[in-house]
């Protein structure tokens, strides 16, 4: 169901696990872009094509020949196959881009600076707007509000205006008889060939990124068809079109399906006591909002948090950023991606479209993030500590914040979990 990517750094955007979608150009979700591709319009014109050597055309087509009795041992006409692959040909561009998806430590709070700007914001307000009856209507049958609905619709394809203009078939094509995640790949094409043979959508119609996701709020193939919905009732479950009843009702119909609870918000922003133990900031210690006021965490207006179940306290930047309250909302968001910039910038901009406020505390802009290097130097440094590396890798998942507040608390500092520039310093030592 789910394309898997890397484990966020907490405060710095990698690559992330996208469980509807994979990267649509200029859309907010937070994964890597080539530099050298980022201003590139996609497109399947053979006016922006590469030339493709011989030898790879000829094994290209052997693989479709092969692929076609696959396809057909699943439930797939000879007839489907037929209309999806004519015309279709190796694309290098789609490989280019799976080859060169670099190391991105955008931080997050130039994510959100994008993902809830003022023209962000106003755009979703219009858009809520001028789609209200309908949203409004998909917030009474899915029970999913429908400002969080228009936000995941806005950083996602900036309210439908880029909904990515690659051919379907043939960038899962290239990438499934490439190789490297071809068994993924290959998954999805007979999930968009099955999508093609229900009539849902004409093959040439079928569009959206290089890495098959689709629509205006970046379904992949295989999420499409389990949770993708006929909102309109004309048959069809249409996320292609410029109407987007069907993709906004089936991204509602999705964080559903995954628990959404109305009326529970994904977060609140809140200010800590004077010497929080940053070690209760695991989203693994959840308590009750009361609970968390009688040690001092309140709302911005200094006010215990009404109790809308339990929550985990999130420093996203550390102990020196905003703090959040984050309660089940949020983990459902994540189905989406699993990014926690991601989960907020979508719960942020809901509320500022809502009318809600802007962030209130500072962040630490001036922070230096840890490069790559430095990252797989700062695992080295915990394991040869015995703190508990697993892998070197330089990607900062859970094993790997743990690890960091194991050494942070063994030589007394708040133990926040945060890679930076300090920390690798203080390992230096």
């Amino acid at each position: 169901m789910s394309m898997k990517f890397l484990i966020p750094l907490s405060g710095v955007i990698l690559m992330t696990n996208a469980a509807c979608a994979g990267p649509v150009e200029r859309s907010l979700r937070p994964e890597a872009r080539p530099a050298a591709l980022s201003s590139v319009q996609q497109t399947s014109g053979t006016s922006t094509r590469q030339e493709v050597p011989a030898a790879t055309r000829a094994a290209f087509n052997r693989w479709i020949d092969g692929f076609r009795g696959r396809a057909q041992a699943q439930g797939i006409r000879a007839d489907v196959l037929n209309r999806a692959f004519a015309g279709i040909s190796y694309n290098p561009l789609v490989i280019e881009r799976d080859r060169n998806q670099a190391e991105f430590t955008r931080q997050i709070w130039d994510y959100l600076d994008s993902a809830a700007s003022p023209v962000r914001v106003a755009n979703g307000q219009a858009a809520l707007q001028k789609h209200r009856r309908t949203l409004q209507a998909i917030e009474d049958r899915f029970g999913v509000e429908k400002e969080v609905v228009t936000a995941v619709w806005g950083l996602e394809s900036a309210y439908g205006e880029r909904r990515g203009t690659m051919d379907i078939v043939e960038s899962l094509a290239t990438l499934a008889h490439d190789g490297r995640r071809g068994p993924f790949f290959e998954a999805q094409l007979i999930a968009a060939l099955q999508i093609i043979q229900a009539g849902d959508v004409d093959p040439r119609s079928m569009t959206g990124s290089w890495a098959g996701a689709m629509g205006h709020t970046q379904f992949i193939p295989t999420s499409y068809l389990a949770y993708a919905v006929d909102f309109t009732g004309d048959g069809k479950r249409d996320i292609w079109s410029d109407d987007p009843t069907d993709a906004l009702a089936s991204t509602a119909a999705y964080l559903k399906r995954f628990g959404w609870t109305k009326g529970q918000p994904w977060g609140v922003e809140v200010r800590l006591p004077r010497g929080f133990n940053a070690g209760l900031a695991k989203r693994d210690i959840k308590r009750a909002p009361s609970d968390w006021a009688a040690i001092g965490v309140t709302d911005m207006n200094g006010r215990a948090v009404p109790n809308h179940g339990a929550a985990a306290i999130l420093l996203p930047a550390g102990a020196s950023g905003a703090a959040f309250m984050i309660f089940d909302n949020f983990a459902v968001i994540e189905r989406y991606n699993q990014a926690d910039a991601y989960v907020i910038g979508v719960g942020h901009l809901s509320d500022r479209i809502k009318g809600g406020p802007e962030i209130q505390t500072p962040w630490p802009r001036g922070y230096k993030p840890l490069s790559f290097d430095e990252r797989m130097e700062m695992q080295q440094r915990l394991q040869a500590r015995g703190f508990g590396i697993e892998k070197i890798d330089g990607i900062i998942g859970p094993n790997t914040t743990e690890a960091i507040r194991a050494f942070q608390m063994s030589a007394g500092v708040t133990p926040d979990g945060f890679p930076s520039q300090d920390l690798l310093a203080l390992l230096k030592r």
